[in-house]
């Protein structure tokens, strides 16, 4: 490859997209940056602060002000914390797909996020990447894998950082999260009609990677 470009990886939630974003980012020697953690961090902030988060609540639009988000060695860092281990909380998970569903935190982030790529050599993940973030991106991705893949994934990553939960409660949770990111009425979740279709379900992240490498060959 010559010249940089800019990444989209979209997808429902558990289909891997931020561990295949990061490794494809390391191969390429691109920035990785995981939208979803952004959003992340302010639903632990307004959690932490009991704020209100229905729409059109004035409290969220006071919060945002007060929220600084950056990126430290790909960990997410909270207004100076480091919070990339309390953002994957099942606690944050209950309430993020709400958070991330109000136009005015969608409108925050997005501005964030094009920031970042404009100098290109950016694989960003998220629900929006390829159709509102990136509409431009030179390679969009929709990743996909089966549902029972999915909650096994989560329970999976849940159980290695000493999460107490169950297979019940982490298919639940995804589900709930599903139907919110694919009907909210503000930027939903939906395949970019560009987008090239990725199951990963049987694929290790190697695999993936060779893959997506060839698609890139053929774009430069």
């Amino acid at each position: 490859m010559q010249n940089k470009l800019n990444i989209a990886i979209d997808g429902l939630s558990s289909t891997g997209k931020s561990t295949l974003a990061k490794e494809l980012a390391k191969e390429l020697g691109y920035t990785y940056i995981d939208s979803g953690a952004m959003y992340r961090g302010i639903t632990l902030y307004l959690l932490n602060h009991n704020i209100d988060i229905q729409e059109g609540s004035s409290d969220v639009e006071k919060a945002l002000k007060n929220i600084e988000l950056r990126f430290v060695k790909q960990r997410l860092h909270l207004n100076g914390e480091d919070v990339e281990d309390e953002i994957r909380s099942m606690r944050v998970a209950g309430s993020v797909s709400e958070v991330a569903a109000l136009p005015i935190v969608r409108d925050f982030c997005v501005a964030q996020q094009q920031a970042y790529g404009e100098e290109k050599g950016v694989v960003m993940d998220g629900r929006d990447i390829g159709t509102v973030v990136f509409p431009d991106a030179e390679l969009k991705i929709f990743l996909f894998a089966s549902q029972k893949v999915r909650t096994q994934r989560r329970f999976d990553e849940l159980l290695s950082k000493g999460k107490d939960t169950s297979l019940e409660e982490v298919e639940k949770n995804r589900l709930h999260r599903d139907q919110i990111d694919s009907t909210r009425e503000y930027n939903p979740l939906r395949k970019a009609s560009d987008a090239k279709e990725l199951d990963n379900s049987d694929l290790n992240v190697q695999e993936q990677i060779v893959k997506i490498k060839g698609w890139l060959g053929w774009i430069n």
